[in-house]
């Protein structure tokens, strides 16, 4: 069974519905928003699935979108499987791993400093070999997903700075205090405290920590609305939802069932896991995007009216799915890619 592609469907108008005790009205771009979610999700258990067919919807074939849950993209598979869970499970070692990945979230930064340094841990980090390995290296270091701001911390390249701000937070007992913390909002707090790191990067880091066996906190016990995704909720609410961008995100996670449903659609859950609220976050930077095709004329806070990034089908088979081991859901999830679809 399958989803119809979001630009297929139409619905009925959606009541208006009430969030932190203001009325939002939703727009037309609010249920391509459930659409696109389960369409999404379908293209995605056909590429587990035997490299499966391309998308029918022509805006997801033709272009560029997350996984519905951001620990299924393939930078954040690598993050957990090969540097969160990848080498020795001290503490310091793996936070040390993930703050130094993340400040390129590049794979293939992440492994040309391994390649030319070894494992990394912090009792054999080698400060000056780091900086010129990576002085040497002939490929972009940073990932063009989204922009790291340099910490300016005297360094004279970009990375010599980013380094520096990973060893120094470190040095500052960042590990140590993060086992201490109370929940996802205090470990933001806690990053948020760094030079460079604004609320968007502080929170995309606080989640990729918390996948590591160093934290063990909910995904619905915080979140921060970036930028697209406020882009994707003026879209879908208007500028009634400015302010509040946080609880609707919420509400998007708590009543997700309920949407679907009304909407006839099935979504296939990873492994049973429900949308977190990070994943809804995600979900209304892709709608932005996605919208700027199939509702040009719904305005956005930046004015965007084009995807950027085109879809390139890669034929090699994507490797086989894992996630961190306290969420109990990998194999679930591998038995779902398996299993036979049949169609509606």
């Amino acid at each position: 069974m399958q989803n119809a592609a979001p630009t297929a469907a139409v619905s009925e108008p959606v009541p208006d519905i009430t969030v932190a005790g203001r009325r939002l009205r939703p727009s037309p771009v609010f249920d391509t928003y459930w659409r696109f979610a389960a369409a999404r999700q379908d293209a995605y258990f056909a590429r587990l699935r035997d490299n499966g067919p391309a998308p029918t919807d022509p805006i997801l074939a033709r272009h560029r979108f997350t996984n519905c849950y951001r620990a299924a993209d393939r930078v954040s598979q690598f993050a957990i499987h090969d540097v969160g869970y990848g080498g020795p499970q001290e503490p310091r070692d793996v936070v040390f791993r993930m703050l130094l990945f993340k400040f390129f979230n590049k794979i293939d930064t992440w492994r040309l400093l391994e390649a030319e340094l070894g494992t990394v841990t912090w009792a054999s980090w080698q400060p000056a070999a780091a900086r010129a390995v990576l002085d040497a290296a002939r490929h972009a270091l940073y990932s063009p997903a989204y922009i790291i701001p340099p910490p300016r911390l005297g360094g004279t390249r970009k990375h010599h700075d980013h380094l520096l701000l990973a060893e120094t937070m470190i040095h500052d007992g960042l590990a140590e205090k993060l086992q201490d913390a109370h929940g996802l909002a205090n470990v933001f707090a806690l990053l948020r405290a760094y030079p460079g790191l604004g609320d968007f990067l502080a929170f995309q880091f606080s989640i990729d920590l918390n996948y590591t066996a160093v934290l063990d906190f909910s995904e619905n016990d915080f979140v921060v609305a970036g930028p697209g995704a406020r882009d994707g909720i003026r879209k879908c609410f208007g500028p009634a939802a400015h302010g509040i961008e946080d609880a609707v995100i919420a509400y998007m996670s708590e009543t997700q069932e309920a949407h679907f449903a009304r909407l006839g659609l099935r979504f296939a859950s990873l492994g049973g896991r429900r949308l977190h609220l990070v994943d809804c976050q995600n979900l209304f930077c892709e709608v932005d995007k996605y919208a700027r095709v199939a509702h040009p004329a719904v305005p956005s806070i930046s004015g965007r009216t084009r995807i950027k990034q085109q879809y390139h089908r890669n034929g090699d088979p994507m490797p086989a799915p894992w996630f961190p081991p306290k969420w109990g859901i990998t194999e679930a999830v591998r038995a779902q890619a398996a299993a036979v679809v049949v169609p509606r």
